[in-house]
């Protein structure tokens, strides 16, 4: 079916012509700063314990076990999650004749806290920014 253009045929497109790019900053331009979430750190837990070790030159076991209120075997979980990613080391030994796991971030660990962090920074900002304007 042939179709005669008229003042009712849609305008075409102009493929040749750029689009404009929106104002540096503005929503859209770059990649979105949740894009940044690592997983691995950004599940509560797993960020507590990173947190915690970041602050601490190390963590005891029963310490990070109580503050973050998790059982022995869902922390045994999470920093085994955290060792396989390079992100804590866990050491055993005794305190006494009592034994002990000791928990340490790594410099991996500490970068991954970093970058989790400016991400949901970024994120704030951008939340505030937009809270402050004008509604349309």
């Amino acid at each position: 079916m042939n179709r005669a253009a008229g003042p009712a045929a849609e305008p075409a497109l102009d493929e040749t012509r750029p689009a404009e790019a929106p104002p540096a900053g503005a929503p859209g331009t770059g990649p979105h700063p949740t894009s940044a979430i690592d997983e691995t750190v950004h599940q509560r837990h797993r960020l507590g314990i990173l947190t915690i070790t970041a602050e601490a030159k190390q963590a005891e076991f029963g310490y990070l076990r109580e503050t973050l209120g998790l059982t022995a075997g869902n922390l045994s979980r999470h920093l085994t999650v955290l060792e396989e990613a390079g992100m804590v080391t866990v050491e055993k030994g005794y305190a006494g004749r009592r034994p002990r796991t000791w928990v340490r971030i790594t410099s991996h660990g500490r970068a991954a806290l970093s970058a989790e962090l400016a991400a949901l920074t970024e994120l704030v900002r951008r939340h505030r920014s937009a809270g402050q304007e004008p509604d349309s």
